[in-house]
């Protein structure tokens, strides 16, 4: 973070600012990962049951709910995601050139893992 003539307490406020920020992005990202984790695991466990001939009708099929759980923790990222980098631009704004983002580059990460498991269920891998 850049000096710009704030004082030391400016300077920390907005050094607190960004790392609870950088928290909060991280606690999405927990989230997000349950979520599609979740997604994925349950479509596996109904696969398999229903290949063992153990659960002949679901009422929701695995496919549909394995989709719709990675697609809510791949939406809930993109989201937050989103309000994060807002919330940078505007502490950028405000207080001058912050750290580069790590959480950012995991919240990538993660969502490239999410894709790969939306592929692998739409694909029934």
């Amino acid at each position: 973070m850049t000096d710009h003539g704030l004082d030391a307490n400016t300077r920390l406020a907005a050094e607190r600012t960004r790392l609870a920020q950088e928290r909060t992005l991280m606690a999405w990202i927990r989230t997000c990962t349950s979520l599609i984790a979740f997604g994925f695991t349950i479509y596996q466990i109904f696969r398999y049951l229903s290949a063992s001939e153990r659960l002949r009708a679901p009422f929701v099929s695995p496919q549909v709910f394995g989709v719709v759980m990675i697609l809510i923790g791949l939406t809930a990222l993109i989201l937050a995601w989103l309000q994060h980098r807002q919330s940078m631009r505007q502490l950028r704004a405000d207080f001058g050139q912050m750290p580069f983002s790590i959480a950012a580059v995991i919240a990538a990460l993660i969502a490239g893992l999410g894709l790969i498991a939306l592929i692998g269920v739409t694909l029934r891998f």
